[in-house]
């Protein structure tokens, strides 16, 4: 559910100074208005280059997630952009990262940019899960399943982004970048792939073909397909939630696409 915007220029003075402090003289500011999961959303042009900023007030239900994106950023460059600073201050949370001049992943039928997700899907796969705080897949979905024992299937050891939304992905230097970790999720490696595969169907592949697209990548051919199904299920149950509480164009599209998914699944069981 998007977090009301606020421009930079709305920041208490003392904020702004805290921020100024780390980047040098900022000469303009870009706000970008895209951000689903941060108040503050801005590009700082300053003395020494761009500076991405993202921030919450310390009082948002979702202020963890900025910890939690400090926390995993050391782990995960460079497929993420650097954490440059952390700021908190007169009531804000605000994170600096080294600002990517990509665009957002085209995730539509036939697009060049799915072969270079399927990359970071694999890199992603391949890097070791670190020993900090992150939320587990099971205890996330377990509310959403159809039987209390089918969200063991979704416990694992694997670093899991989650959060799929083709936003979150940019298309820079010939490779796709992950942004916005606040989801980081400790769980089953072949869940990445299984959230992928929604956004693939709501972005306009059946869901044969969104299954096509990850059927290369060793995490998806560890699946246990009883799981996968589980997955599908709980995930129709979750966007069903979402959907009710914040209808929407785009909420509605996604309980559409995971639905849709789940009827896949139980017809070829």
């Amino acid at each position: 559910m998007p977090t009301a915007p606020i421009a930079f220029d709305e920041l208490p003075a003392t904020v702004r100074t805290a921020i100024e402090a780390e980047t040098g003289l900022i000469r303009r500011i870009e706000n970008i208005s895209t951000g689903l999961n941060s108040s503050l959303s801005a590009r700082a042009h300053t003395t020494g280059g761009v500076v991405f900023l993202k921030g919450l007030r310390t009082d948002h239900h979702w202020v963890w997630t900025q910890q939690r994106e400090a926390d995993i950023n050391p782990y995960v460059t460079p497929l993420a952009p650097r954490l440059l600073f952390h700021v908190i201050a007169d009531g804000w949370d605000v994170l600096g990262f080294e600002s990517i001049d990509g665009r957002h992943a085209d995730y539509s039928p036939g697009s060049s940019d799915l072969a270079k997700v399927t990359d970071a899907l694999r890199e992603l796969a391949s890097l070791p899960c670190p020993d900090i705080e992150l939320r587990h897949a099971e205890q996330r979905l377990a509310a959403y399943v159809a039987h209390p024992a089918d969200a063991d299937a979704f416990a694992g050891g694997t670093l899991l982004h989650t959060d799929w939304n083709n936003h979150n992905v940019l298309i820079a230097d010939d490779r796709a970048h992950l942004i916005d970790w606040g989801w980081a999720t400790r769980g089953a490696a072949w869940l990445d792939p299984a959230h992928w595969i929604i956004w693939l169907t709501a972005a306009g592949h059946t869901p044969s073909d969104a299954e096509d697209s990850v059927v290369l990548l060793p995490a998806w051919a560890s699946a246990p397909p009883r799981a996968v199904d589980a997955f599908a299920h709980a995930s129709a149950n979750l966007w069903e939630e979402i959907a009710s509480s914040a209808p929407d164009n785009w909420t509605t599209n996604l309980l559409d696409a995971t639905r849709l998914w789940q009827q896949h699944r139980s017809d070829h069981s």
